[in-house]
């Protein structure tokens, strides 16, 4: 008779396979426990019968440290930010329908490329400033400088240049741009900023830009004022015939026999006023191709102090001596595996 194989037969052979199979993963994550606990113990032992060495590795560190601080050249950072005058924004986008805050960028990043290739020549040349100023300049270089949620208030600048086109949220602000100069005597920094600003206004393209800017801008407000003028002739003939169609009646009362729309004209003047302030107010604080925003502060600390050089010197001597004292502690086995193969 061939052996009959019952439901309740394959369930409980299903459970004993599912029970093995978790006392198995139970067995192996608590070796794996016990690995790593016996490798931590081993390490914090072996790290305190050595606390000697390891700890003069990071006194040589530190010592290291302050000895490229006292022997090499002092270097600080400051920052520039300028607004971009050429710049027509869309502000339904707010983006720059010029393009010329991205091509000011560009201009700026030829001088760090002048800069990485120590020409002084040619910086001295285009900052207009003396060879023997310009050999203190370490580099110059121009960032975006970032908008979160659109608001319209610069939030944090673009260092690391890793701001995403496809962010719709933060934006790049269209109308500025963030100069970084590297120095060794933040005493030239004003001429460092005078030469910057001559090195952008002096491009001819630019300056016929600004000349057409500044001229459409004195064409429009011509026309805003000869259109105040026209509503302003209109509002009075309006009062004057609203006035004329006031007729008084019984009783000393007056009826009106006409909608009185004088009111209306006077929300357009208004309006034609507030855009009038608005160019105004352009071509008198903007009217060079630039202008500076918030301009380079005096440093009150180098930027290649103890610390900048002691975060990457005493780790590379603490692993650096961790990895001679374990080639020590494992010197014979390393030689019965070198002789072995």
């Amino acid at each position: 008779m061939p052996e009959i194989t019952t439901p309740n037969k394959n369930v409980r052979d299903d459970e004993i396979d599912l029970l093995d199979l978790f006392r198995r993963m139970g067995r192996t994550l608590n070796r794996w426990g016990n690995a790593l606990g016996r490798g931590f113990l081993i390490s914090v032992v072996f790290l305190l019968k050595r606390w000697l060495p390891l700890g003069l590795s990071i006194a040589a560190g530190i010592g290291a440290s302050y000895l490229l601080k006292t022997t090499s050249a002092s270097s600080y950072t400051s920052d520039m930010v300028l607004r971009n005058n050429l710049a027509r924004m869309d502000n339904i986008k707010l983006r720059d329908i010029s393009g010329t805050t991205s091509e000011l960028i560009s201009k700026i990043e030829k001088l760090h490329f002048i800069c990485s290739e120590n020409n002084f020549v040619g910086l001295a040349d285009a900052l207009s400033m003396r060879t023997e100023s310009v050999k203190n300049i370490s580099d110059i270089n121009a960032f975006w400088i970032i908008d979160q949620s659109k608001d319209g208030i610069p939030d944090y600048v673009d260092y690391k240049s890793n701001h995403r086109a496809s962010d719709t949220t933060n934006i790049r602000m269209q109308d500025r741009l963030d100069i970084r100069v590297k120095i060794n005597t933040p005493q030239d920094l004003n001429l460092v900023r005078d030469g910057i600003v001559k090195f952008i206004e002096s491009d001819s393209l630019y300056q016929q830009r600004n000349r057409v800017r500044l001229r459409q801008n004195h064409e429009l407000l011509s026309r805003y004022d000869y259109d105040i003028l026209q509503l302003d002739s209109l509002q009075k003939v309006k009062y004057f015939e609203e006035t004329r169609n006031v007729k008084p009646a019984s009783g000393g009362q007056i009826v009106f026999m006409q909608e009185q729309k004088t009111q209306l004209v006077y929300g357009d003047i208004l309006s034609l006023y507030s855009r009038k302030q608005e160019l105004e107010g352009e071509r008198d604080l903007y009217k060079n191709i630039v202008t500076i925003i918030s301009d380079f502060s005096l440093p009150t600390r180098r930027e290649n102090g103890a610390f900048y050089y002691g975060k990457y010197l005493i780790p590379i001597f603490f692993f650096l001596t961790l990895f001679i004292l374990i080639l020590l502690a494992n010197h014979n086995r390393l030689e019965e595996i070198y002789k072995k193969y």
